[in-house]
Formats: structure tokens, C-alpha cells, sequence
């Protein structure tokens, strides 16, 4: 009986000890104020089937105007509470990496920066005596990168700057839950028709800055593992850890190793 009781106690701490708190913090490794070297600083950039929009602008708006692409108008909603938006038309990088260009005609900019593409254009305006004092601003217009597993907010999210960290796109989803695996956030991306699978490991600071997927690219997928306490709630039933049927079960459990102590004591 004595042997049976130890059993049950001795399985019951390890139910509890599986309840711990993982490691879930960031940054291990790095002393405060420790400088540290990031390996990629890679920007954006543009890749087929990319849609981006380009505005010039100039002193003489009249000399510009061939430029730029229409306005586009759209309404949202109907009836009383109807509104109109408007915004910048696109061009799309067609499958050769070009765009075609008002006046200038078809310009490669696949593989080029945003900055690097404002400079191409205005340098031709200028050079080609189109327009003097040109000013060109462009920008992203379907770029995104998806979270996917456990954090608080799963989707895509809009790229709106050159650069975007891994960091910077998990706090965009809320951040990872509790039950995400820190030391195993997996990336995946495509290039040149062919997907390469990353890990990094949050909890390693040091080696965070050196991955190469520190900074994202357009259409790269991040997926948050469930850590072992996660996938150790769902059992064959299918009860987990938050379910009443699992608590009444624990319940019973406790209560008859009290009794037979009890008994025992007597």
C-alpha cells in the first residue's frame, strides 16, 4: 500500500513540475550596453509580381503630370454611410523584372532598393532633359509578411519601410504567447523559385543579430512552434489542461491519495 501511495504521490509531482513556466525570455546572452554586429542589413527589394506606386513632382506640376499615373477613386460602404477613397495607382514587376514607365519606357528595377529606384528615375528625367528639379517618391504597395502558430495575433502584415526585423514583424502579431517555442521560431522564404526553411533562436541574443533572417523580406512566412507544455495539454481523449473533465480528474486523483494517507495515519 505504502509503495502504491509513493507511486501516486511521485505522479503527481511530476504533473505539476510539467506545468512549469517555460523560457520565455529574449536577449540571453547580451550584457547591457554590449554592441553587437548584425552580419545582413539587408533592405527590400523588389521582386516580380511586386506592385509599386511612383509619384514625381516638380515646380511646373504641368510638365509632371504625364508622369504620373490617374488617381484612383473607390467607394466604400453604401446608402447614408457611403465615402469615396482615393489613392496611387501601381505598376506591377512583370516576370522580367520591369516596369513601364511614362517617357522613359521599360526600366528594370528588379533586385533594386526603394532609394535605388527613386535615383534611377529622377537621374533619367534630368539626364533626358525631361523634367529639371524632379522629386520622386516610391512606394510599397503589396508587400507583406505572414506570422502563422502561437502568437496573440496571427496575419499578414504590410512591409511600410526598407527594413523590417523578424522582432519588429512578432510584435506586429502581438508577440508570441506563452506557449510558443522561443528557441525555435522558423522562417520560411522563397527565392528564386526555390524555399529555404530557417530557425532562430530568441533566446540566444548573439545569435538573433546574425541570422539571416534577422531582417525579413517581402513574403517570408514566420511560424511559432507550440512548446512541449502546449502539445503536452491535448491528450488522447482529447481533454487538455483547461478542460473541467482534466481538473475533475486531478481532483479525484488528490482526494484518494489524501484519504489513504489519512487511513494510513490512523
Amino acid at each position: 500500500m505504502k509503495k502504491n501511495i509513493l507511486l501516486t504521490l511521485a505522479f503527481s509531482l511530476i504533473l505539476i513540475s510539467s506545468c512549469a513556466t517555460p523560457n520565455i525570455a529574449y536577449f540571453q546572452g547580451v550584457e547591457i550596453g554590449q554592441t553587437t554586429s548584425i552580419d545582413n542589413e539587408n533592405e527590400i527589394r523588389f521582386l516580380p509580381e511586386d506592385q509599386l506606386s511612383i509619384l514625381v513632382n516638380s515646380k511646373s506640376p504641368e510638365i509632371v503630370a504625364s508622369l504620373n499615373l490617374p488617381i484612383m477613386s473607390r467607394q466604400i460602404g453604401s446608402g447614408n454611410s457611403s465615402a469615396t477613397s482615393q489613392g496611387l495607382s501601381g505598376y506591377v514587376v512583370n516576370k522580367n523584372g520591369m516596369i513601364d514607365f511614362p517617357v522613359l519606357g521599360e526600366i528594370k528595377i528588379e533586385g533594386l532598393t526603394r532609394c535605388e529606384v527613386e535615383d534611377f528615375i529622377k537621374n533619367e528625367l534630368i539626364s533626358r532633359e525631361i523634367v529639371k528639379d524632379p522629386t520622386v517618391t516610391v512606394g510599397y504597395m503589396n508587400l507583406y509578411v505572414s506570422v502563422l502558430g502561437e502568437v496573440r495575433s496571427p496575419g499578414r502584415y504590410k512591409i511600410d519601410k526598407d527594413k523590417i526585423t523578424i522582432l519588429e514583424a512578432l510584435s506586429l502579431a502581438g508577440d508570441l504567447t506563452v506557449y510558443g517555442k522561443r528557441d525555435r521560431v522558423l522562417v520560411q522564404r522563397e527565392v528564386n523559385g526555390q524555399r529555404t526553411l530557417y530557425a532562430i533562436n530568441l533566446n540566444d541574443g548573439p545569435s538573433v543579430y546574425k541570422s539571416p533572417v534577422y531582417y525579413l523580406q517581402q513574403n517570408d512566412l514566420i511560424y511559432v512552434e507550440p512548446n512541449d507544455k502546449r502539445a503536452g495539454e491535448a491528450t488522447v481523449n482529447g481533454n487538455t489542461i483547461r478542460s473541467a473533465s482534466f481538473w475533475i480528474s486531478v481532483t479525484s486523483m488528490l482526494t484518494s491519495v489524501t484519504t489513504m494517507i489519512v487511513s494510513l495515519t490512523r
